[in-house]
């Protein structure tokens, strides 16, 4: 499945940008040693910590060129990084297979690696305004919960999406949010929305929602990118976008209901600074937010490949968070 068809079965959205033709060629001149140099910077120095999320390397995997199971070694032993972030897509027949989840935690242990959060994807529509249709996404989630909770994660990433006005699917949204956040509760587990299109894509619409459920184990996961209403003729899978929501005002207004970051990236200029985002003033907004959590890397870019678009981030967010302090 390529990304295009993975956007239209999920309502995801994504964002493109011009890449440096000179930091392309810088990156794929790294020797190996350089492209690891990133990983000697002490985390202590920095105000969060750093995940990467598995939708980085979702051509690899969608390839076959490794599977669930290898993304914890993988992380660490080729990028640096002791904690992932799934995508249930890459392992969406096992939720329920104790065996595959006790492996995939030994490779975590093995590793030493840290499961931080299941990204949920495909079970249904959270802010339905159907009722039935909305309980069934919900008890759909449920397995989910408990996978995250067997593999030690602190969350889930669930969507609000729905048909209908604001008004509705927010009322929708609450009343599914608050069903599966009951359920996560007893096992201590937090449920967590992205903005990813629509109406969760407007900060000031989710911030109201997290009000409305107003239960401390449901959050928001603020993504640097994703803040795209509107598309082309109302249609949610153009892939050109008609009205964007300001990313540092949306990220702002989700901060105070964090429970995870997310480190949305495409290409780079020639000094290594995201194109589409200024890191230093979005993570000024995340750190007077007093967060410490995990900041997880999502590369979506296409002009270098997956494992120089994680070290690109990662170097990207190490420089900024050492000088943030």
């Amino acid at each position: 499945m390529n990304r295009q068809e993975f956007l239209r079965s999920l309502g995801v959205a994504t964002l493109g940008a011009s890449f440096s033709a000179s930091f392309l060629a810088a990156c794929s001149q790294q020797t190996a040693s350089e492209k690891s140099a990133s990983t000697v910077v002490n985390p202590g120095t920095m105000f969060f910590k750093i995940s990467l999320a598995q939708w980085s390397l979702h051509k690899a995997l969608q390839a076959k060129e490794f599977d669930n199971l290898d993304f914890p070694g993988k992380a660490k032993n080729e990028f640096g990084i002791s904690a992932v972030e799934y995508v249930n897509q890459f392992f969406k027949d096992k939720a329920k297979d104790e065996k595959y989840l006790a492996e995939l935690k030994k490779r975590c242990d093995d590793n030493g690696v840290t499961s931080v959060l299941i990204m949920v994807d495909g079970e249904g529509e959270m802010a339905d305004i159907d009722a039935q249709k909305r309980m069934k996404a919900v008890e759909n989630h449920y397995q989910w919960v408990d996978a995250a909770k067997f593999l030690g994660c602190h969350s889930i990433r669930v969507n609000c999406f729905g048909v209908g006005t604001a008004e509705e699917v927010a009322k929708a949204g609450a009343d599914g949010l608050r069903k599966l956040s009951e359920y996560a509760q007893k096992s201590d587990i937090n449920v967590i929305v992205e903005n990813h299109g629509g109406y969760s894509s407007n900060g000031q619409w989710l911030a109201g929602v997290m009000k409305e459920v107003n239960m401390p184990n449901c959050g928001t996961l603020p993504d640097f990118g994703n803040f795209c209403i509107r598309r082309k003729n109302g249609d949610m899978w153009e892939s050109s976008c008609v009205e964007e929501y300001d990313r540092y005002q949306g990220v702002l207004e989700m901060m105070p209901y964090a429970k995870g970051v997310s480190a949305k990236s495409h290409d780079f200029d020639d000094k290594g600074n995201c194109i589409e985002t200024d890191y230093t003033k979005m993570l000024k907004i995340v750190k007077a937010a007093s967060y410490t959590g995990y900041i997880g890397i999502e590369y979506e870019g296409s002009k270098i490949s997956e494992a120089d678009g994680i070290r690109a981030t990662k170097g990207l967010l190490e420089r900024v968070g050492v000088e943030l302090g």
